[in-house]
């Protein structure tokens, strides 16, 4: 584990969505990272690629709404797994408060378990939902997914 301390470690937040219904099952608290590689055509938050954008909070102060709004959450982004050795900092932190995670990211989960560093990140992730956006197999009617390729893995 890493020696950061999760009081002073930051990550740049794009928005929080309280008790948002779209980015999982039930009321969630959805934190939107900056930063993403992947570049997906068609990506419905092109704005979110940018490792600067945002504003910067400490894990205590992200960890101060979760508690305030009392939902599971959701990481989104950009994507999460951008920061995979700072991420476990925040998601033990919110697994210490009793909430289930679901994380979206443009890697699939064969890219993860072959990644020590993303391996790691995702300890405390509860669901992810995997995959690059593909435009050409954008379907609408899917549940918490934008392409078909994407698929929602259960981890625990």
């Amino acid at each position: 584990m890493s020696t950061l301390n999760p009081n002073l470690t930051t990550f740049n937040v794009l928005d929080i969505r309280r008790g948002t219904t779209v980015d999982g099952p039930g009321l969630r608290t959805s934190i939107y990272l900056a930063g993403c590689r992947h570049a997906c055509p068609g990506c419905h938050n092109p704005d979110s690629w940018d490792f600067n954008a945002g504003t910067p909070m400490t894990v205590d102060e992200i960890l101060e709404v979760v508690r305030e709004e009392d939902f599971d959450v959701t990481l989104t982004g950009g994507d999460p797994l951008m920061h995979p050795h700072t991420l476990p900092l925040l998601t033990a932190a919110i697994r210490s408060l009793g909430k289930s995670i679901w994380l979206y990211t443009g890697y699939t989960i064969s890219q993860i378990r072959l990644n020590p560093a993303l391996r790691r990140a995702v300890a405390d992730i509860d669901t992810i939902v995997e995959g690059p956006f593909i435009l050409a197999l954008r379907d609408t009617d899917l549940i918490f997914r934008g392409s078909a390729n994407q698929r929602i893995i259960h981890l625990r």
